[in-house]
């Protein structure tokens, strides 16, 4: 019973939440209002400005923000043990990760669809607009790898969510054009085209998986997920972004009320044990693993609080809502659900795969040994793949459903496509947003070429694809290199979050209004990222056996003790410490003109130019078309 008492307590702190603080939160210091104009009426042009109904909205939103950041994260963290993963994923979702998240959409609507990069220049100084801009354009090349990664790997693992994967492409790009083109309406097609994509759910599994015979499938399939980005991030949002998300939604609630059921049922009837398949607190880890504090916080990441989110609420979500009372919805609600989603992840990864699996000879494993099979401590933390943790929530949430007298093959299948859907979800999103990135760049350092939507694309793709390809370790294949990446990315990405909330900070402060509850989060959201990037370039292991931080390789063949040689620390450590010191230099102008800036309102926004298009009005995204 404890399995279902951990998620229907959590469920109901999320609900609770939303109906109390985020309420709050809406009428009595963001004021939300029904009558304001919001940038999707003002800017409208039918290809990135779209008033669109909020459960659309909540769709793409969710599906954008979501992605397999709750499922990656979570699925590693619970190496520390359920239950401080489970505490900070519910205290961090419903008092930093939607508040970051709403307050970024709230501050985008009131300056018309801007990202928070570009409003920090008129909140902050000039200068932080730009190194907001560089700090974004580090966090999203790294989740390009990442998530391109992460989609090759499942592809590698389970063939069968290839065929359901792929078809759901051209089904949305259908869906969009009778919606947007011919008047149609779009819930039934989106029902349909979501029984089309769980009919290939079935294809794959029983009939046509598709792999690929090649040396390293994983490097194939990033390269073609890449090929995708390009095509997606370019075409009008209704084409492909729009209609995909919302098929997607309806995907993940399907998924995620049979986990819950699935869930509820292994919990009544006994099969599920959480204490008993999971230590509540590990105390046997790896002699290489990093210390839990601060690293079980940027690992679990968008389970809790992502920076990425604000680019996601002020790059597109913003630019669609059609009324300003729809943003606790979409922001706040998407937040707290993606906590509920992260919740499942964890019991999936502790009781779900206790339930049972395979132990390669024909046997079952179950309880702790299972659990141990895909979090050995005898095994060194280097050696652990990014595609086997996502494997601990596939085996342990098709375990869920087994307990629905689903068969244990099709709901490996249903799970994988899943994650799959919605890791593509926020690759395509994440690339438009790098596309915008890039462009605004160029525009601030006149590299005209890349003002061009098309040649800023292709930078931000194969930027993506060529961090992607980083060995996990010296003399290892190309493209191993995913969870090498993961803690840099919890700590950019978390990085970006305080950074957001500096700007929503600003936005409060400059109008008197309170800012306690988003100071608090940016102190956090600043310091323990910084902590766990600073430890990973610097440590000194006790042992030998362990790895030394980033700088350390490099050093030594500085002062000639090895000889010159590339490693994948030297871009790491490049990485880490170029987003560090913007970081730093941004909060030093933050500081400077914190005093100054109570109750003085930022510079107007021009009037928007007549006869001139929408787009043409707002700077970088202009080009973006």
């Amino acid at each position: 019973m404890t399995t279902l008492l951990v998620a229907v307590g959590s469920f109901v702190g999320f609900i609770v939440a939303y109906h109390t603080y985020g309420r709050w939160l809406a009428r009595r210091i963001f004021g939300l209002d029904a009558d304001a104009v919001v940038p999707s009426q003002e800017l409208r042009d039918n290809v990135d400005f779209v008033p669109t109904k909020k459960e659309v909205i909540f769709g793409h939103h969710f599906t954008s923000i979501a992605g397999t950041g709750p499922i990656v994260g979570p699925a590693i963290a619970v190496f520390w043990g359920w239950l401080p993963a489970l505490l900070w994923v519910v205290i961090g979702s419903i008092f930093i990760g939607a508040v970051h998240d709403f307050g970024a959409l709230v501050v985008s609507l009131r300056n018309r669809g801007q990202t928070v990069g570009e409003v920090a220049g008129r909140l902050i100084t000039p200068r932080a607009r730009v190194l907001f801009l560089l700090i974004l354009f580090f966090s999203l090349t790294i989740v390009l790898a990442i998530f391109g990664l992460v989609i090759a790997s499942i592809f590698k693992i389970y063939p069968e969510s290839v065929l359901s994967v792929w078809i759901a492409m051209p089904v949305a790009v259908c869906v969009g054009f009778w919606v947007y083109r011919r008047g149609g309406g779009l819930l039934v097609p989106s029902i349909l085209a979501l029984a089309v994509l769980y009919g290939a759910v079935v294809l794959g599994v029983y009939w046509m998986p598709i792999s690929l015979n090649v040396d390293n499938p994983i490097i194939v399939w990033t390269v073609v997920l890449m090929m995708y980005c390009f095509v997606a991030s370019v075409l009008p949002v209704w084409v492909l972004l729009q209609p995909r998300d919302f098929i997607n939604s309806h995907q993940l609630v399907v998924a995620l009320v049979l986990l819950v059921a699935g869930l509820a049922v292994a919990g009544i009837t006994g099969q599920a044990d959480l204490a008993g398949s999971a230590p509540a607190v590990a105390q046997d880890l790896p002699a290489d693993a990093p210390p839990i504090w601060p690293f079980l916080f940027i690992t679990i990441a968008c389970g809790a609080c992502s920076g990425f989110h604000c680019l996601v609420s002020s790059g597109t979500s913003s630019k669609q809502v059609a009324n300003e009372e729809d943003a606790q919805y979409v922001a706040y609600g998407s937040m707290l659900l993606e906590g509920a989603l992260a919740v499942i992840v964890i019991l999936a990864c502790c009781a779900g795969l206790g339930m049972g699996i395979d132990d390669g000879e024909g046997g079952t494993l179950v309880g702790r040994q299972a659990w141990q099979t895909r979090y050995d401590a005898s095994q060194s933390w280097a050696d652990f793949g990014l595609g086997p943790k996502v494997g601990a929530f596939v085996d342990g949430g098709a375990n869920f459903l087994t307990a629905l007298a689903i068969e244990k093959k099709l709901a490996v299948g249903i799970i994988a496509v899943l994650v799959a859907c919605f890791a593509a979800t926020t690759l395509d999103t994440a690339t438009r947003l790098q596309r915008y990135v890039i462009q605004e760049l160029a525009a601030s350092f006149w590299i005209t070429p890349l003002v061009n939507k098309y040649a800023a694309t292709g930078l931000a793709v194969a930027l993506g694809l060529g961090v992607a390809m980083i060995p996990g370790k010296p003399g290892a294949a190309i493209g191993t290199g995913g969870l090498i990446l993961w803690p840099l990315f919890g700590a950019t990405n978390q990085l970006l979050a305080g950074l957001a909330f500096m700007v929503t900070v600003f936005y409060l402060w400059r109008r008197n209004k309170p800012i306690w509850f988003a100071a608090i989060p940016m102190v956090i959201m600043i310091i323990w990222p910084a902590w766990a990037l600073l430890w990973q370039m610097f440590h000194i292991p006790e042992s030998p056996a362990v790895p030394a931080g980033w700088f350390w390789p490099l050093w030594s063949m500085i002062s000639g003790e090895t000889s010159w040689d590339w490693s994948n620390t030297h871009l790491l450590l490049a990485v880490g410490t170029a987003t560090f010191g913007l970081q730093i230099w941004m909060v030093i102008e933050a500081i400077l003109m914190f005093p100054r800036a109570k109750g003085v309102l930022e510079e107007a926004l021009p009037p928007l130019p007549k006869g001139r298009t929408a787009m043409a009005a707002v700077g970088a995204d202009a080009r973006s078309c």
